[in-house]
């Protein structure tokens, strides 16, 4: 029998897809406010089946937030839609820029240069801050990046750039490969003020990254598959890549 979703499916298998995911423990970088995970065998093969129980804080590893997270009233991490965790990828790379400054927050004039060398961002589609971040994973430390007075740098997003992002080109979903959607110099003055914006227009961000290196700037498909968990105002997920 011919089936097209079937045969879609094989040509899908036929490219290359990346895992955009850490894998996550209790000894892994955590954000700094949260305790370490705890992983415990509640059961062995002598019981006649293994079993862990796990104890983390939602927003651990690879995660997803959803508008809940930070907007009272929001969408919880189970109301999402299927079709909203399936979007085009788009991959904005500023990881040298980010190595020649750690606290370097991405501006509407990196989206227009971007731009100028792929094409429009499409509607609806996930856009991705490549910052190779994730290559210091999984050291605490250096994933932290604290100075002598205990403050963290790290890369982020500029207010500006997510509201043209989501007002101007329509885009659904952002991810980054640190802790927070707004680098720690910023939140000195500004808070979460970028995190609160997206979260409160309804959309949705994954947080810690992996592997962008590995992904093109544009004409990838992004999957977020996450656990249906009740009421979570977020949750450890598997986001995949599949390349053209």
């Amino acid at each position: 029998m011919n089936n097209s979703l079937w045969n879609t499916l094989n040509d899908l298998k036929k490219h290359k897809w990346v895992d955009l995911t850490h894998k996550f423990g209790p000894d892994t970088p955590r954000f700094a406010s949260f305790d370490p995970a705890k992983f415990e065998t509640l059961f062995t093969y002598k019981d006649g089946f293994f079993v862990k129980q796990y104890t983390f804080a939602g927003q651990y590893g690879t995660h997803l937030d959803p508008p809940v997270h930070f907007a009272e009233g929001g969408r919880y991490l189970d109301e999402l839609g299927l079709k909203e965790l399936v979007l085009p990828l788009v991959n904005i790379d500023l990881s040298e820029k980010v190595n020649k400054n750690n606290d370097y927050v991405m501006t509407v004039d990196d989206i227009l240069e971007w731009e100028k060398k792929y094409g429009k961002i499409p509607e609806g589609s996930f856009v991705a801050f490549r910052s190779d971040w994730s290559k210091r994973w999984p050291d605490q430390d250096k994933f932290l990046n604290l100075d002598k007075g205990g403050n963290e740098h790290y890369p982020g997003w500029s207010l500006e750039a997510l509201k043209f992002l989501y007002e101007t080109r329509k885009i659904s979903a952002n991810g980054h490969e640190t802790f927070d959607t707004d680098a720690p110099i910023k939140q000195q003055k500004t808070g979460f003020q970028g995190e609160y914006y997206v979260l409160k227009e309804d959309h949705y961000q994954i947080e810690v990254m992996a592997n962008l290196d590995k992904v093109p700037p544009t004409g990838s498909i992004i999957f977020s598959i996450v656990p249906k968990v009740e009421k979570a105002p977020g949750f450890p997920v598997r986001s995949f890549a599949i390349i053209p």
